[in-house]
């Protein structure tokens, strides 16, 4: 093969620029590609932990890398800070030691069953005559008597009076007051009513289930009526100590709150198949009485929460997961939540080598802060403002230094948990203005968690009025439960009373009937002080 040695000159002048042009290429496709590949390999990851992983956000992974002190040691250097480093341990994981047998029947009430020889029995050798020595215990078991439905006719004694029969030759009839109905011409009573409630709202049982058990019964009662029941109470007896819970709630120093989606079939304006939200506000972690309510919307905008906390006070302090929606809310001081960019670190784990990755050194920092938490949940607010300040932001100093040191790739799951802290590096601080705030948002989370389970269960609600009347519901059975009230029993007190107090008066002070008053925690029997458990009579 002949060349032309002109044209060969020309390409091999051609060559170096060109190799190099095309090698920076290959370099730069294979830098994408394995941002790529890493990218799906942690989706894949995420999308196995979902199916399979384990739910529970307890940490296996601890301050137990021998590197720990190094890791800290080179943040505080970069952060400029003269700090001491100290040793904090984390409790791991104990299994709870399991309860006796006299343990889990302390609170129910014993009834004893003698079991005795037949009449005239002799000695089964020489069938002598008997005489009792006492009684010999066996064992002790736990018996359950199931719900039964019975008709209850409501009667009244009349009386005539005898004077006015004297003197006007009239007889005046005396008949004693008949408290109020909790629904008007129908057989519904206290008790089926709030019994409806608790087995949807805190059972999480749908009402086709519950007709069955109802035919079980012996009564005929379709589901169609059963959320009548509902939807009536609640917007009749429940609204109204709604929005007085929510007077009290919107004047607290501290206001968590998150939501979740809900489906409603039957929603003007939108389709079966679009998203609605229930959004959930409740009072801080650090309080005596708690409230927990929830409220129904459409959609997600800045709009619901700041018309739901628009008459909160100013300089209130809000704590949420950082969604942009609660950017709108007048007057709030942000804080954020720690636990969520845990969650984001743990994600960004490897799957070996975890404690030599870089997600592992900002998770040291944050579990570090846990621990610390953990020491201080039983001081005052002040005091306990006082040990975050001389302990805690050392080291949450030492973890935003550590941040901003770090350049993870980009789309990768460590580079969404740093992009999350810097972009919540003052919410994410906000706990340090104030003891009364939490270093996490989990109570809302954990007080939305009953709604995401009956979701799963009941998948929509069929109208608007039924998602509201949803949100009343859970509004009182968690209020109830979170100031350690029998939920059941609190409904069936809100029945019993409500229709005849709001009947009389519909501008009524409910104040008498919130779960922390006297006389409430005394019908429903709040829970045992010793066990902290609800005791149920």
């Amino acid at each position: 093969m002949q060349y032309n040695y002109v044209m060969d000159k020309t390409i091999l002048a051609r060559l170096p620029s060109e190799a190099n042009n095309y090698i920076s290429k290959l370099e730069a496709d294979i830098t994408r590609l394995q941002a790529q590949v890493t990218r799906l390999e942690e989706l894949l990851r995420a999308a196995n932990d979902a199916l399979y992983g384990r739910s529970s956000e307890k940490t296996r992974y601890v301050l137990n890398n021998p590197n720990q002190l190094s890791l800290f040691n080179e943040a505080e250097v970069c952060a400029d800070t003269t700090a001491q480093e100290e040793v904090v341990v984390i409790k791991s994981y104990t299994r709870k030691k399991k309860r006796t047998k006299e343990e889990l029947a302390k609170e129910l009430p014993v009834v004893e069953e003698i079991i005795d020889l037949p009449e005239g029995s002799g000695c089964n050798i020489c069938e002598g005559k008997l005489h009792k020595i006492g009684k010999e215990f066996v064992r002790r078991e736990i018996c359950v008597i199931p719900a039964k439905a019975y008709v209850k006719e409501i009667y009244t004694i009349n009386y005539a009076c005898e004077t006015c029969v004297e003197e006007s030759d009239q007889s005046n009839i005396v008949k004693p007051e008949v408290p109020v109905p909790v629904i008007s011409h129908g057989l519904a009573s206290p008790s089926s009513v709030a019994y409806t409630i608790y087995q949807k709202y805190v059972n999480a049982l749908p009402l086709d289930r519950q007709e069955k058990d109802w035919a079980n019964f012996g009564v005929q009662i379709s589901r169609a009526t059963l959320a009548n029941w509902i939807i009536y109470v609640s917007y009749k007896w429940l609204k109204p100590i709604y929005i007085q819970l929510k007077a009290v709630l919107v004047y607290s120093e501290v206001i968590q709150s998150d939501d979740s989606v809900v489906q409603v079939l039957n929603e003007p304006g939108k389709t079966p198949q679009s998203e609605s939200r229930m959004w959930v506000y409740r009072t801080g972690t650090f309080v005596q009485t708690h409230i927990i309510l929830f409220e129904y919307q459409p959609d997600k905008t800045g709009e619901r929460p700041k018309v739901f906390l628009e008459k909160a006070k100013p300089g209130f302090y809000l704590q949420t997961d950082g969604c942009a929606s609660y950017n709108s809310v007048v007057g709030a001081i942000h804080c954020g939540c720690m636990a969520h960019l845990r969650r984001k670190l743990v994600e960004a784990l490897p799957p070996a080598n975890k404690q030599e990755s870089k997600a592992a050194e900002g998770l040291d920092f944050i579990l570090k802060l846990f621990a610390l938490e953990d020491e201080f949940k039983e001081l005052t607010p002040e005091n306990r403002l006082e040990e975050r300040l001389k302990r805690s932001k050392p080291v949450l100093d030492s973890f935003f230094a550590w941040v901003d040191s770090v350049n993870p790739l980009a789309g990768s799951k460590l580079g969404t948990a740093i992009t999350y802290a810097r972009n919540q590096q003052k919410p994410l601080s906000a706990f340090l203005l104030v003891g009364r705030v939490s270093i996490h948002n989990n109570a809302s989370e954990n007080s939305i968690r009953p709604f995401v389970r009956g979701r799963n269960n009941w998948l929509f609600s069929d109208s608007v009025a039924g998602a509201e009347a949803s949100a009343f519901c859970y509004s009182i059975v968690e209020t109830a439960r979170a100031n350690g009230i029998n939920p059941y029993k609190y409904l069936n007190y809100l029945f019993c009373e409500l229709p005849t107090v709001l009947t009389k008066n519909p501008d009524a002070d409910l104040t008498q009937f919130f779960p922390w008053s006297v006389e409430t925690r005394e019908r429903c029997r709040a829970r045992d002080p010793a066990t902290g458990r609800l005791v149920f009579d």
